[in-house]
């Protein structure tokens, strides 16, 4: 498919709806629900195979590694082998600023600029315009993978998908009788949260999210500076935990004044994509060190580098991540990317549909550290995040999260696309929400079977794992 314009806001509130409700002859509602293999479809080990060729080879198999541990580790790193799937399908053309890869785990509390607790997308990596359902898809199915990990029946898990499809109508619909201003303003700090949840949560669920909040409150950039430092004779610096986490030092031949160089050349050209005001609170801090760290699922063999910056003394650090950022998953069937440095790509559609992103965010193009030119975006390692924990969720809790990151991901597409036009297509009943839970259903079926898959191109040889 290519990406078709939706911009609508030369047009009357009626004729945007009118304009959503005729997507329905090009995508009817009841056939979001049906999912079936086409007969020529790619093999998707080879789809994987592929992404893997462009990453560091010595960590490709903590990849398989990861993905082999359950159908939903498999499908954290599988966004490739779905876009691949959803492409086939009709789609709405209602298009949106994407998130790319929505499961449940890129739901997260975090802090926003001004120190409060916010609930929002976290992920960002696979971001680009394309249809509004492919995101919804890829939650709905993800709560499914995640339920019958967790031995939910089929009832629960059916009854989780309908919670979170039924929250993000309902939450578009909310936004499409708002002013624009409304609708870009608007956050979910824990006050909304709780207005959001309050229907359908139990006093034990309301407990948990409060441990949940407090907790998330702690996990700062110095605890993250406590956990991954150690004291040496120059003074703090990153701690080596070999593969996983690698100083530059014991990385690369090259002198060290050479490095040096590298690096401020990586550090300038960040710098240069923060507002003026961001680049000088960054004048504050120096650079004392630098490691590879792998990350996530599927993004396990992408170079990822920490940078410990220090203020003051040893005491005021600041923690970046610099994140290698590749051509999207979707960039195939989507007509790709109007940003030339990938790592624009990815910060471009993070400030288009977060409402708030890390003050440190930006981007860059490093030549040198592995021998060619790659493009990476940078921000914060830690701040005030809270990473749920779905296999701890009863069903009724995932129920109440499901909802959250419904309400959450329809806040992000009414920033980027038309709410009204959406809400229009999605209508006031529950057929969108009736076959999006077939979806899931079908989906998560499909995933199990790549998932043996790939266990058995391990058994055999085809690919090498190692768990890590």
């Amino acid at each position: 498919m290519t990406t078709r314009s939706t911009f609508t806001a030369s047009l009357s509130p009626s004729e945007r709806a009118a304009y959503g409700r005729q997507a329905r002859k090009r995508a009817p509602r009841s056939s979001q629900g049906s999912f079936r293999a086409t007969a020529d479809r790619p093999d998707p080990l080879g789809v994987i195979e592929r992404q893997s060729e462009s990453r560091l080879p010595e960590l490709v198999p903590i990849r398989y590694g990861r993905m082999l541990e359950s159908p939903f580790r498999f499908y954290r790193g599988a966004a490739a082998i779905m876009a691949m799937d959803l492409a086939t399908m009709p789609d709405t053309g209602l298009t949106v600023q994407l998130c790319g890869d929505a499961h449940l785990l890129n739901f997260r509390l975090m802090a926003s600029p001004e120190r409060h607790l916010v609930f929002d997308i976290n992920d960002f990596d696979e971001t680009l315009p394309g249809p509004f359902e492919w995101d919804v898809k890829r939650l709905a199915a993800s709560l499914v993978v995640a339920g019958r990990a967790n031995g939910f029946s089929t009832k629960e898990q059916s009854r989780i998908v309908r919670a979170c499809v039924e929250a993000y109508r309902q939450r578009m619909r909310e936004f499409a009788g708002m002013r624009t201003l409304d609708v870009w303003y608007a956050q979910d700090d824990t006050d909304r949260m709780q207005e959001l949840m309050s229907s359908s949560m139990d006093r034990t669920a309301r407990r948990r999210t409060a441990r949940a909040t407090a907790r998330a409150r702690t996990r700062t950039h110095l605890q993250a500076f406590a956990k991954l430092t150690q004291v040496t004779a120059e003074g703090r610096r990153i701690a080596p935990d070999p593969p996983l986490i690698t100083p530059l030092r014991d990385l690369s031949a090259e002198p060290a004044d050479e490095q040096e160089k590298e690096l401020s050349a990586v550090f300038d050209g960040y710098a240069q994509t923060l507002s003026s005001e961001r680049r000088h609170l960054l004048r504050y801090y120096h650079r004392v060190d630098m490691a590879r760290k792998v990350v996530g699922v599927g993004s396990v063999g992408t170079r990822c580098w920490i940078l410990l910056m220090v203020g003051r003394d040893d005491t005021d650090p600041l923690l970046l991540q610099a994140k290698e950022a590749q051509e999207s998953v979707l960039a195939p069937h989507t007509g790709g990317s109007q940003y030339d440095n990938q790592g624009h790509r990815v910060v471009a559609g993070q400030r288009l549909i977060q409402t708030t992103s890390d003050i440190f965010l930006g981007w860059t193009h490093v030549v040198g550290l592995e021998g060619r030119g790659r493009d990476f975006y940078v921000r914060q390692l830690r701040d005030w995040k809270g990473i749920p924990r779905p296999e701890t969720m009863d069903p009724a809790l995932m129920s109440v999260f499901a909802r959250l990151c419904g309400a959450s991901l329809a806040r992000a597409h009414a920033r980027s696309g038309d709410p009204v036009a959406i809400a229009a297509y999605l209508g006031s009943g529950n057929r969108f929400d009736r076959a999006l839970t077939e979806f899931a259903q079908a989906y998560a079926d499909r995933n199990e079977q790549d998932f043996e898959a790939l266990r058995a191109a391990a058994r055999s040889g085809r690919v090498q794992a190692r768990d890590l």
